[in-house]
């Protein structure tokens, strides 16, 4: 007896309400490697793999963006060797054919003046020749943290005060938005923490304030098509009120 009822998570999905925004917080590429007693560099070459595979996925379901936590400012407390395989990592592993073949728009938000020359001229190259690009957007989070970007913000919002370009009593949460440096993408609707770990480390902390989060144990290099597309069916299965009642939704739909 043969039955057409889904056996994966991908074929569960309902493909008219997929998440516009998904960011990720990629961890456990040390301790996938630790597990293996190879080297930490080891399991940060293997999660570029998923960032590849997952990047392909993402553009294949039709989601718009795809926000990658990359290199936090905190990582550079790292050991110096790490932190020097991790810059090369992320210089390598930027292979445009990957972005044009899929029409993948490459962007990066992050302090770049933390970062090498070599690096961030590649960074930079790489978003210039995939501008055109009109599918998923591809972005990295690298030498990035909410609190330096919420700083930055509280500054240009300032100096638009002092030249009296901007009201202090016209400053809103909208305002706000509109000076960090995700102002040209919508808020993340889910996001996934791999590794096991419960915490958003200083990701996109005032961008998640109504974002769907899901932690899952898996480490980023074995974090699969299948189990991506579990995080979407669970954020399919959740109610987003937004501070309003289960009626009031109800009554929208």
């Amino acid at each position: 007896m043969t039955t057409n009822e889904p056996t994966t998570y991908q074929e569960r999905l309902d493909l008219t309400r997929l998440p516009r925004h998904v960011a990720i917080i990629m961890d456990g590429n040390g301790r996938w490697a630790k597990q293996r007693g190879l080297d930490r560099s080891l399991g940060h070459q293997e999660g570029v793999n998923s960032v590849r595979r997952i990047t392909t996925l993402a553009s294949n379901l039709g989601l718009d963006y795809l926000t990658l936590y990359t290199f936090s400012t905190e990582n550079w407390n790292r050991p110096p060797k790490e932190v020097a395989a991790l810059m090369t990592l992320i210089l390598n592993s930027l292979e445009e054919e990957l972005f044009m073949k899929n029409n993948v728009r490459f962007r990066v938000i992050g302090d770049m003046s933390g970062l090498s020359v070599e690096v961030s001229r590649g960074l930079l190259k790489l978003q210039d020749r995939t501008a055109h690009n009109t599918g998923l957007q591809q972005v990295l989070a690298i030498n990035y943290s909410a609190r330096w970007e919420l700083t930055e913000a509280v500054r240009r919002i300032s100096d638009r005060v002092v030249g009296r370009n901007l009201r202090r009593g016209d400053i809103t949460d909208k305002i706000i938005s509109s000076e960090l440096s995700t102002a040209f993408m919508p808020d993340p609707d889910l996001l996934i923490r791999t590794g096991g770990e419960q915490r958003l480390s200083n990701y996109l902390l005032w961008q998640s304030a109504y974002t769907e989060l899901y932690f899952c144990d898996t480490y980023w290099p074995d974090f699969t098509d299948e189990a991506f597309c579990q995080a979407l069916y669970e954020y399919q299965q959740r109610e987003r009120r937004f501070g309003k009642t289960s009626e009031q939704v109800a009554t929208q739909q």
